[in-house]
């Protein structure tokens, strides 16, 4: 331990005369999400799609709106309303370089969105008008990736047992058309691992088809949505369908910020509207209603006492693999419809929101005790009220909402700007322990908003130009059971963060994270669980730095130590080192990594964020004891069109098998491959 201390002191001190890109914070916000959801994979790549093609067609900020400032995901919203204040007071921006003149508008801010904007003459709203339709860019996807070594579920075909109906490879198209933010369409179809194509429950081909067409600014129409849509309402208690963050260093993070509609054209099968969505605005008022048609994953049980079927749980995988998982294929149907009102004015707005459900089967889950309160029945009903308000350097927000049952819930944020240097960020959440929501996603530490009360206070210091301290509490508590803890519980949760940037080319990161949380111990003898809570306290360094315009170096260290009452330390340990080479007139581009990792056992795993292919992102989750590696190569085939290809393989020590059930594979190795094709016409 003590060699590895000296070894990572030698390396900042190298890494300050180094230099490197600036961070995004993207990979850590993405690294979080994965370790909520319990490992699940986010398929929701919106988010990248749009910042990818604001590369080649940056934002105006002479005519951006409110939204499109939200959309970056990178200003918080005293910097939205800052600029909107400036511009409004001095007219249209002369030059990109007027932005450091912006209350609250720093230099790193500014560098993260210098790819994505622009500041150009106004066009005229008729120009854009006639040139939707002819003008945009059509863009064709292909992605194909499978795991190399063949598992069980590939295997047991003849044995009578479990098995998975198709081949191991994943397969999407997407072809979508683009026209700035005002015009979009396409079409995307998809198939997982496992999953038949042209046979069994795919007789069409792809298991998923997904189809959407989206405008904006038609006179008073401010968006209009057909086919498959996200809606977001609030700050997710009743209704959010959208990539959301959670905590961080960065008081954006606190606040959900979005446009009620956009359009979904991502893989994933659960997190969408399917049907028809409209937002209509006239001076300060704006509406937005929608009407949705989904057929859903469900498990049907029989009962002694009903009459019907009834559902015990809802998947939201989009797995159809195996023969139980077909059987539950599209066998419930969700009509649910809603909307929003909002009135807004300079300094602050106000919203109505409500959503409606209805199911064509009962629904009633498990009985067990932390399912006393969840929802049963064949419909549903949220609503809420949310505003926000600026008063000089405050920034109030929050949201109040209501079940069928009239059970609350309600969140409550503040953003304070200090000075130039210092920003204070505060919520206060209290969910009813009975509050139900289908498609809430709010910033709590339950994956969905109920059973929590919790206060969150964060701080943003800059005390010199080169060092940023982050900082953050969140206390937290349940008042009723959850699951794998029988108990009512409570919890704490520690971070802090420095980043020193000794140049504009270099940046050393390194954090601290501390979270206790309640679980169950089964003791021996005891024919009860003992509720006891356990600390996960990480402490990561990385340094990223910039050679020259056609090289740039990434390493990584973290280590983890994962604590029961009473018992020894479990402990993970994980590096990489990254090679990233980025010629600016070349058409090949390439990266690599090397990384090692241990862990005493699953409780002790640790992420890492991957680079990969265009449009999509990897975040595994390493345990045991290994190595991995992999290679990204990016080679443009044309002026429009480009290939990608990512090899990745681990490596595990004194293990015979890696995985568990169907997706078993004999042998320490795992291997996969990614190929994407990407053309622009």
């Amino acid at each position: 331990m003590k060699c590895l201390f000296v070894i990572i002191c030698l390396i900042l001190e190298a890494a300050v005369y180094a230099q490197t890109q600036p961070p995004t914070g993207m990979e850590q916000q993405l690294e979080n999400i994965t370790e909520q959801n319990e490992d699940a994979e986010t398929t929701d790549d919106s988010w990248m799609q749009q910042m990818e093609y604001l590369k080649k067609n940056p934002v105006n900020l002479n005519t951006a709106t409110v939204n499109d400032l939200q959309d970056f995901q990178i200003l918080n919203p005293l910097q939205i309303e800052n600029f909107v204040s400036y511009r409004k007071l001095l007219g249209k921006l002369i030059s990109i370089y007027e932005l450091q003149a912006v209350p609250e508008w720093d230099i790193p801010t500014i560098q993260k969105l210098l790819p994505y904007i622009t500041v150009t003459d106004a066009v005229t709203i008729t120009g854009d008008f006639k040139n939707r339709l002819k003008n945009g860019d059509h863009s064709m996807l292909m992605r194909y990736s499978r795991t190399l070594e063949q598992s069980d579920g590939y295997s047991t075909k003849d044995s009578g047992q479990s098995y998975y109906a198709g081949d191991p490879s994943r397969m999407i198209i997407r072809y979508k058309y683009q026209y700035k933010n005002l015009l979009q369409y396409g079409i995307t179809a998809g198939k997982d691992a496992g999953e038949s194509f042209f046979s069994g429950s795919s007789k069409y081909g792809f298991d998923f088809y997904s189809f959407h067409f989206f405008a904006r600014n038609i006179g008073i129409i401010k968006s209009v949505a057909l086919g498959d849509y996200t809606v977001n309402m609030g700050q997710g208690l009743i209704y959010w369908q959208g990539l959301a963050f959670g905590k961080g260093g960065d008081a954006v993070n606190i606040k959900r910020q979005s446009a009620t509609l956009k359009p979904y054209n991502s893989s994933g099968s659960y997190y969408f509207n399917r049907g028809a969505a409209l937002t209509v605005g006239v001076k300060r008022w704006q509406a937005t209603g929608f009407l949705s048609f989904r057929k859903l994953d469900a498990n049907l049980t029989s009962t002694d006492t009903l009459a019907e079927d009834i559902v015990s749980s809802i998947h939201v995988s989009g797995y159809h693999r195996t023969q139980s998982e077909m059987e539950d294929k599209a066998a419930l149907r969700l009509i649910s419809y809603g909307g929003n009102v909002k009135y807004v004015n300079n300094k602050w707005q106000l919203g109505i929101n409500a959503v409606q459900y209805q199911f064509n089967t009962l629904i009633h889950k498990k009985e067990v005790p932390y399912n006393l309160y969840v929802f049963s029945g064949k419909n549903w009903l949220n609503y809420s009220a949310d505003y926000s308000f600026t008063y000089r350097n405050l920034h109030f927000f929050g949201e109040t909402a209501f079940d069928k049952n009239n059970n609350m819930a309600t969140i409550n944020g503040l953003l304070v700007s200090v000075d130039r240097s210092v920003d204070m960020m505060f919520l206060y959440r209290n969910i009813s322990e009975k509050y139900q929501s289908l498609y809430g996603n709010a910033f709590t530490i339950n994956t969905l908003p109920t059973n929590e009360k919790g206060l969150y206070a964060g701080i943003s210091i800059r005390p010199v130009y080169k060092i940023k301290l982050d900082a953050y509490t969140d206390l937290f508590s349940f008042a009723w059971l959850k699951y794998r803890v029988d108990a009512p519980s409570r919890g704490q949760e520690y971070f802090l963060q420095c980043t020193y940037t000794p140049s504009k080319q270099a940046e050393v990161v390194t954090r601290f994270r501390s979270i206790n949380k309640p679980l169950n111990n089964t003791a021996a003898g005891n024919a009860l669980n003992e509720v006891i809570n356990f600390a996960n306290k990480t402490w990561r360094t990385q340094i990223n730095y910039q050679l020259n315009n056609t090289w740039s170096i990434r390493q990584r260290f973290e280590l983890l130590w994962y604590t029961r009452e009473n018992e020894n330390p479990e402990k993970g340990f994980l590096s990489f080192f990254d090679i990233f080479f980025k010629p600016k007139m070349s058409k090949l581009s390439l990266n690599t990594r090397l990384q090692y990792f241990e862990s005493d056992s699953y409780n002790s795993r640790l992420y890492a964020y991957e680079n990969d292919v265009l449009y999509y992102y990897a975040v595994p989750v390493f345990y045991d004891k290994g190595v991995r590696y992999y290679l990204n190569i990016k080679y443009n085939i044309l002026k429009s069109a480009s290939v990608w290809i990512k090899w990745g393989q681990s490596i595990y020590s004194n293990k015979t098998s890696i995985g568990s059930g169907l997706d078993e594979i004999a042998g320490n190795k795992k291997s996969e491959i990614r190929i994407l094709l990407s053309v622009n016409f």
